[in-house]
């Protein structure tokens, strides 16, 4: 390796991000534990995953501007050999830049509240996030989009894109629409439910770590290792 050489390796990168997740999700379990069971009074929303401009949601925002990167990279370097595909690379890269703006920013939350005032914010059940809605109808859009892409794609590649859309829907939209009913029901100031928010954040922060290793497994087969180059100083 040279001197001005950081090789990344994949799985080393998955492990770091794996076990920072871990940490979040267990540091935001036992702070709801101990708040909705009397234990403590200094509850701290920068420890709640669910919650805003937090610890957790930095770390969430941070990796799915890495993904972001990492596709941009890809971009990059499929249009040097001139590959047919560059425009799917790119709307992915984009695609995670907006996520990860949309984490920082919360941009769906704020899009579902004029929805349901115009619907005189009626009960609407697994529905009562009120932006899954749009949001089911672009997933199968894109999935129509991406289709001969995904067919496209290495064997391996496709399995691990795979597993890391189903973590990261799963969450973002299935576990979201159960939280949703639930709190139609009971509402979100309890313990269960923060357990459900919890699972839904903890579903999504895997899939986008799945997908980072996934892509730099992508790049280092590829393209025969996964490397940034670091400037010289100059003398």
């Amino acid at each position: 390796m040279k001197k001005n050489q950081l090789i990344l390796n994949p799985k080393s990168v998955a492990r770091f991000l794996g076990v920072v997740a871990l940490i979040l999700v267990l540091v935001s379990i036992a702070n709801q534990f101990a708040f909705y069971n009397k234990y403590t009074l200094n509850y701290s929303t920068q420890l709640y995953v669910d919650r805003e401009y937090n610890i957790p949601t930095l770390f969430s925002t941070l990796i799915l501007f890495c993904a972001s990167l990492l596709l941009a990279t890809i971009t990059l370097l499929e249009k040097k050999r001139e590959n047919t595909d560059v425009m799917y690379w790119a709307v992915l890269a984009f695609g995670f830049f907006y996520l990860a703006v949309d984490e920082a920013i919360q941009i769906h939350e704020k899009f579902g509240i004029p929805l349901r005032k115009f619907w005189n914010n009626k009960h609407f059940g697994i529905f009562h996030h009120f932006w899954v809605i749009p949001g089911i109808a672009i997933v199968l859009v894109l999935a129509l989009f991406f289709m001969r892409f995904f067919f496209r794609l290495p064997k391996k590649a496709r399995l691990n894109f795979f597993i890391s859309a189903f973590l990261y829907l799963g969450g973002a939209i299935g576990i979201e629409n159960i939280g949703g009913y639930y709190t139609e029901l009971y509402g979100e100031n309890n313990l269960t439910y923060s357990m459900i928010a919890t699972l839904e954040e903890s579903l999504e922060m895997a899939g986008v770590i799945v997908f980072i290793w996934s892509l730099l497994t992508y790049i280092s087969e590829k393209y025969k290792e996964v490397q940034f180059q670091i400037p010289e100083h100059a003398n």
